[in-house]
Order: C-alpha cells, then structure tokens, then sequence
C-alpha cells in the first residue's frame, strides 16, 4: 500500500525532530535490505532518519525535517509496519489484523500538555483520529523522557502525529516566526533516552562462566566469580533444610528487590518454550525471578528480582545476554531456531 499524500497543518511548515523508539527487528525492516528502504524512504520524504548505533534491543529512529516531510516518514514507516503485519498473517491461523503500533519518545515536560487538563487533550486526539494513544506514567531509565505508544490504522497514527506536532510546535519558539507565548514551556535540559547495549552471551558448564564471541566460548572469570557468590550467598532456604543452627550468624546479605520492565513482545523471549529459559535464568542466578500478568492496555510487564546483590546482578546480565541473543536472531534471520 502506498502512503496517501500528507499536507501540514494550515500551511505551517517549520522543522522538528520527532524520536521513535523501535525494537531490532522494526527497526530492520524499515532499514530493509542493503539499507534499501530507509535509503528510498528518505529520499521520497525529505525527511532526514537517522537510527542510533550499538548492539541494543530497542534502537532510537530521529526523524527531522520540515513538518511535510516528518508526515510523509511516519506514513512509510505506518505502512511499511501494515505490510509486515500482513504478510505475518498469511502463515497465521489469527484472523483479526492486529493494529500497527507506533512508540514515540518525548520529554516529560511536554508529556503534560499532550495529555492536557483532566486528560482533555488525549481524549480529543483518540476522539478525532481513532488512534489509541497512552502516555507512560514513568520516565524512560536514566532519562527525562516517556514513550508515547500511538496504535491504530496507518491513516489514524498519521493524523494523531500531527496533532502531536502542533502540540510540540505550541512549546517551543521558532526563529522568525510569530507564535503565543507557550502556556507550559519545557523546565530544565531534557536527558535523552539511550538505550542500554545487550551484554554478550553467556553460559556457565562445569562451575565456570564463558562468555560467546562468534563461534567461541572464551572463560570469563569476573562472571564465573560472580556466579560462584551467588550461588553461596542464596538467601532461600532450599526445601527440607531449617534455619542455620546459629541465629545471628548467618554471613548472607539480606534480600532485597529490583524491577524490570519489558515490552510485551520481547517477554517471550525471556520466557522460552514452556519456561525453559526463564528456569534457566532462575537455576543460574540463584534469584527468584516473578512476570506480572499482562495488563489491558499496557505494552509492558513487569518483571520482579529478588535476591542478593549478587543474585540480582547475575539474574539481570543473563536476561540481557539473552535479548542479545535475541537481536542477533532478528539482525541475522538464518540464525533463527525454535529455542
């Protein structure tokens, strides 16, 4: 399907940089093969599109330019995401389409004008464009700034961003042009969202820890003691054993409690087939690992360590070696197994 033609909003054509923010296998179809499409969506928007580098689960899509040409990118981005959502169906029994979902980053300080007094704002954008619209309550790790998940049909994402930009337009000055003073300016330097790089894979056999790198397992021994404290310093009593026969003397640190959150369709892979490679994590880390339920309406779950600080840390390198996996499945499909 070819995007339909995109004009600005009462003639206002002024530039901005909209930031998306996409997993590994979004972000490699609208990099398509040899950079092809991002290469042909550029070109045809006007639109520059820039994708962050690193070895990341989730990557960081800028979109600049005037606000024809972000139009005209998000629309092929929209459309580009209807195809592959179609062409994913033909070996599916599921016969309802599922909506194309869009995740956007914006600073929290702008977060409250596009939700507006008593969620005014929103309610209007969801009434008007018939695209669902939620703005995270939570700020993105180590940053100021939220994810605004826009889903629906690829005419309903298209018109919903540009009611985004208007809102963006109304909080910021542009040079040479006269605007109404902003009723809730941006307050304070915005901290921008970088997603974290996966950590390298990484299996433990016979008590040591290796680390894989290409078609090697190279010994790690930074892990293999890291694994080795955790296992000693296990804060659950294993079944049919009591309490140590010397209260007070018990060396272990006290357990305590770290929160993930992962997006909805990246938590299979945490889980594997039929919970193997949560198991996994779990028998490895010596910490007790809890998924929340999904949540109606939420694109997230939750995911709940508990443990010792050593515990905890391994558990946590091990879930993201295993997104590293993951992404290299996405990036190189050859790869792909049932695992």
């Amino acid at each position: 399907m070819e995007p339909t033609k995109v004009q600005s909003e009462g003639g206002l054509n002024v530039t901005l940089t909209i930031r998306l923010l996409m997993h590994g296998k979004e972000v490699g179809s609208i990099i398509g093969k040899k950079g092809e499409t991002v290469k042909k969506m550029r070109e045809e928007s006007g639109a520059r599109i820039n994708i962050s580098e690193g070895n990341c689960p989730e990557r960081i899509v800028t979109i600049t330019g005037p606000t024809d040409a972000i139009f005209k990118a998000f629309a092929m981005i929209a459309y580009k995401f209807e195809e592959d959502i179609i062409n994913s169906m033909s070996n599916s029994p599921a016969t309802s389409k599922p909506p194309v979902t869009l995740r956007l980053v914006v600073p929290a300080s702008q977060c409250g004008s596009l939700i507006g007094k008593g969620g005014s704002k929103i309610k209007e954008m969801r009434e008007s464009t018939g695209a669902q619209v939620q703005v995270a309550g939570d700020m993105l790790p180590n940053s100021t700034e939220r994810a605004v998940t826009i889903s629906g049909t690829p005419e309903a994402i298209i018109q919903c961003v540009k009611q985004i930009c208007v809102v963006m337009l109304e909080m910021i000055s542009v040079f040479g042009l006269e605007r109404p003073r902003p009723q809730s300016p941006p307050k304070g330097a915005t901290i921008p969202y970088r997603p974290k790089p996966a950590s390298t894979p990484v299996i433990f056999s016979g008590g040591q820890a290796y680390t894989i790198q290409g078609q090697y397992a190279i010994p790690h021994p930074d892990l293999t003691k890291l694994h080795q404290l955790a296992m000693q310093q296990t804060p659950f009593t294993p079944l049919g054993q009591t309490t140590p026969a010397f209260p007070g003397l018990d060396a272990s640190p006290p357990a305590s409690t770290h929160e993930l959150t992962i997006p909805n369709d990246l938590i299979g892979c945490i889980i594997g087939r039929q919970g193997t490679k949560i198991n996994e994590i779990r028998q490895m880390s010596g910490a007790q690992i809890k998924i929340a339920n999904a949540m109606e309406g939420s694109s997230e779950r939750q995911i709940t360590i508990t443990g010792t600080p050593a515990n905890i840390s391994l558990a946590q390198y091990l879930i993201n070696a295993r997104f590293r996996d993951v992404a290299a499945m996405w990036s190189d499909p050859s790869s792909m197994s049932t695992s």
